[in-house]
């Protein structure tokens, strides 16, 4: 991995899982959508300040019923908080995720 790039894609973790779960409101608020799925299905990890995640998440049924997002984890010595840090919508299973 170069320092400050993207790691490789791998598959969602039940840590990677937690750490969308701590998001998921702040995504509803930003989108006015309440949804009842919200599943991580893979992730790669940007090295910061903190760690980035990008991390591809099932919302729903549907083909296109994926979302990117993008989730900065502070480091514990900064009180460790997670934040929505930002999102893409109308993603599929297929689509590669990439720096955003």
């Amino acid at each position: 991995m170069i320092p400050g790039g993207l790691s490789t894609l791998k598959p969602a973790t039940s840590e990677t899982q937690a750490i969308v779960d701590q998001v998921k409101t702040q995504l509803e608020a930003k989108t006015n959508q309440r949804y009842t799925i919200f599943e991580a299905v893979c992730y790669c990890s940007q090295v910061v300040a903190g760690t980035n995640y990008f991390v591809k998440v099932r919302v729903g049924p549907e083909e296109r019923d994926f979302v990117h997002l993008r989730i900065f984890k502070a480091l514990p010595v900064y009180g460790g908080q997670v934040e929505l840090a930002g999102f893409q919508l109308g993603k599929t299973r297929e689509e590669p995720i990439n720096y955003f």
